[in-house]
């Protein structure tokens, strides 16, 4: 009997053990988060909604090539394959239909430029026929558009426009001047590429008869040098790019006609110093609509002008003590009819949506209140409806909602607490909405324009059962109060098995740039998985967003104007001491971190809060605002001509004496955007003021220090700087 019961315990605490044992979750390690990508979500790719609303077309990629697949929207049921790359013998990464669905353009061999520019082989898809016609015999071009007749293929190359005839392949070259570091035609300089988000700097007029195009004479702009390593001799690479106070490429807009085969200048004024980051026709291919800014950024004027004279007629004009952002402009949509526009505008306080006739009179606001509209999905002319994202919920979420052209009636379509953005149907249909929370990975779902769900095309189950598996803390949202008043948003996330009894070291995690928001309710990337390891080893990582930042209205984002800097230090400092209040947290043990921008604060930080930080990484780092472009700096602090204190008294070359902490700094030497200069002259200001740091440098890698182990062993090297000096 007694054998009996201890063959029964026995066996009783076997299982105990081995349930424990499994149901023991793991930490996670840097090996998960950059070698095994354990924690990368799916999403779906690639869609674009076909014209008739009941199907939409989805790029997918196989072992056996790229395909485009056609896909019933009620069903969600594949119905046929409209090109199959492997049957046409070609590896195709991205396509776009024409207005029919009749032919599509496809590229393959893409060759990245810079941040948004490319060029690649382009081949156009007879749809019907299923046959490839190869443009240009195969040579790398940029920007291949179809006409909207689809007789015709317009496209950059060598800094030119060129127009192809599908019928004979004849090639018309409209433009003859472009010359590398001299004259662009119909493609963005480097400066409009990275600040004014565009690449391509044509468009084809409605009928299809014309070419609008902005040129860029950039021969008097200062030239970048930049060296390339690897090679006996390192070779030099020159592109222009204009630091803040220097000239600025000479911008102008023309009109080709096909017919005449002449090109007609558009008069955009007398001042030659400004900027034209946008060209739009109207619905009329005689009336071409531009935006000019003058070169503070505080004047925005909306123009039309005449494709065939090239005379203008200013429409809109709005001023700004400040600034005027571009980014809702983007927004711009001509209504059918000559029914006016509709578009954004931050002039009561918050980004809201407007109707305006056609010659610019204002014919309603249509959204208002204390919150933000952050996208304007589409308008419904035929139902008369507005689909937006906005931050009416909190300025943590985003959520999808429809309004009546007259401001009535509006109703929130994606009530789940989180981000959402959405892809909608040309006819309103329906819409694909991406959804997360900071505690869900991503879920892509397919819904009437009711909001009524139709099918769950990804919902990441793999990745949600992964996740079970790991023992992850919550992100938790919290908010405080600084010393003058100004109410900030923060998240943190604990160790596993917290223990507030004990005394935790803290990494804050900071971008803080004008506009920008790392604080909201979504799932996030490789950053918050490397966020999560340091928080397995026993590390509170926390980030605050700074006045400044987005989400929360103009005055809010325009506290920091020609001042970059000093409140987003004060309020990261802040920051810092607010959980240095707290039992849990070991306030001699406060460390920071950021890239770009974040790098610039976490060098501020460190040096004019030397008193409460301890250490601080700061990873391809702005040093000072007189070696950044034009068109961000100047947008934020006027011209250092103007305003040289604004641009000197938060460098941190100004405050290297005051350094006590620990500081790494990294940089990659290819990069084009934040010059390694910026570093140079950091480390030579910290020489000559006998600090001592740690540095690291990538050679040839840009803002983006990525490529082979490059990001294994960055993260890597951070996550050593921590553990030793935190």
């Amino acid at each position: 009997m007694n054998k009996l019961k201890s063959m029964a315990l026995l066996a009783f605490f076997m299982l105990w053990s081995s349930l424990s044992f499994a149901q023991q979750k793991k930490s996670v390690s840097l090996e998960d988060v950059f070698k095994s990508n354990t924690f990368n979500q799916k999403s779906v790719y690639g869609i674009n909604w076909m014209k008739d609303g009941q199907y939409y077309s989805s790029l997918q990629r196989g072992i056996s090539g790229s395909k485009v697949v056609k896909i019933n929207v009620s069903t969600g049921v594949e119905a046929e394959t409209l090109i199959d790359g492997g049957a046409l013998g070609i590896n195709f990464s991205s396509y776009s239909f024409n207005s029919e669905e009749t032919k599509a353009l496809i590229a393959s061999e893409v060759e990245s430029i810079y941040r948004r520019s490319s060029k690649g082989i382009f081949h156009v898809v007879d749809l019907k026929t299923g046959s490839a016609q190869k443009l240009m015999d195969g040579q790398k071009i940029m920007y291949a558009t179809l006409s909207p007749n689809n007789d015709k293929v317009a496209f950059v190359k060598d800094n030119n426009i060129y127009i192809v005839e599908l019928s004979n392949n004849q090639v018309t070259q409209i433009t003859q001047d472009g010359k590398w570091n001299h004259i662009i035609n119909g493609a963005a300089d480097w400066v409009y590429e990275e600040e004014f988000s565009m690449s391509k700097a044509f468009d084809w007029s409605p009928d299809g008869k014309k070419i609008a195009f902005i040129r860029f004479d950039e021969s008097e702009v200062p030239e970048f040098n930049m060296q390339t390593w690897g090679k006996l001799y390192p070779e030099d690479y020159r592109f222009k790019y204009p630091k803040a106070g220097e000239k600025n490429a000479e911008v102008s807009i023309h009109v080709y006609d096909l017919s005449s085969k002449k090109t007609v200048k558009v008069d955009a004024g007398e001042e030659k110093d400004i900027y034209l980051p946008r060209i739009y026709w109207t619905n009329d291919s005689n009336t071409l609509a531009f935006i000019r800014l003058n070169r503070l950024q505080n004047q925005l004027d909306l123009l039309y002008a005449n494709a065939i004279t090239g005379g203008t007629q200013l429409i809109l004009q709005e001023k700004s003590t400040t600034y005027v952002d571009l980014d809702y402009n983007d927004d711009l949509r001509f209504l059918e009819g000559n029914k006016g526009f509709i578009r954004t505008s931050e002039q009561d306080g918050y980004k809201h949506i407007y109707h305006h006739d056609n010659q610019g009179k204002l014919i309603r606001q249509i959204t208002s209140g204390d919150w933000e509209v952050t996208n304007l999905i589409g308008v419904d002319e035929k139902n008369k409806k507005i689909y937006f994202v906005s931050t009416e919920a909190s300025p943590l979420e985003r959520n999808l909602y429809v309004i009546n052209m007259d401001g009535k009636g509006k109703k929130v379509l994606t009530p789940e607490k989180g981000t959402t953005s959405v892809n909608m149907s040309k006819d309103f249909k329906y819409y694909i909405a991406n959804q997360s929370n900071a505690e869900t990975p991503l879920k892509v779902t397919l819904n009437e324009s009711t909001g009524k769900l139709v099918k769950v095309l990804e919902d990441n189950t793999e990745l949600r059962s992964k996740l079970s598996e790991f023992d992850f803390s919550k992100k938790e949202f919290f908010n405080f109060n600084t010393v003058d008043g100004s109410f900030l948003n923060g998240y943190m996330i604990k160790p596993a098995g917290f223990d507030e009894n004990k005394k935790y070291p803290v990494l804050m995690y900071v971008y803080g740039g004008p506009g920008s928001q790392n604080v909201s309710n979504s799932w996030g990337g490789t950053r918050d998985f490397w966020h999560h390891h340091l928080a397995s080893e026993g590390y509170i990582v926390v980030c605050v967003d700074n006045r400044g930042t987005g989400g929360r209205g103009r005055e809010f984002k325009h506290l920091t104007y020609a001042n970059l800097g000093k409140l987003e230090t004060e309020d990261q400092i802040a920051g810092a001491k607010y959980l240095g209040t707290l039992p849990y947290v070991d306030k001699s043990r406060i460390g920071i971190w950021g890239w770009s921008y974040g790098g610039y604060m976490s060098s501020l930080a460190l040096m004019i809060g030397n008193d409460v930080f301890k250490s601080a990484i700061a990873v391809a780092p702005v040093t000072t605002w007189r070696y950044y472009d034009t068109i961000y700096t100047e947008r934020y602090l006027q011209t250092p001509q103007l305003n040289a204190a604004g641009y000197d008294n938060n460098s941190p070359i100004t405050h290297v004496n005051k350094l006590k902490g620990n500081l790494l700094l990294i940089h990659g030497t290819g990069d084009d955007n934040v010059h390694f200069q910026n570093a140079v002259d950091l480390v030579d200001a910290l020489v000559k003021a006998d600090k001592h740091f740690e540095t690291m440098f990538y050679p040839n890698r840009n803002h983006g220090i990525y490529g082979g182990n490059t990001t294994w062993h960055l993260y890597s090297l951070m996550t050593d700087f921590i553990k030793r000096k935190l």
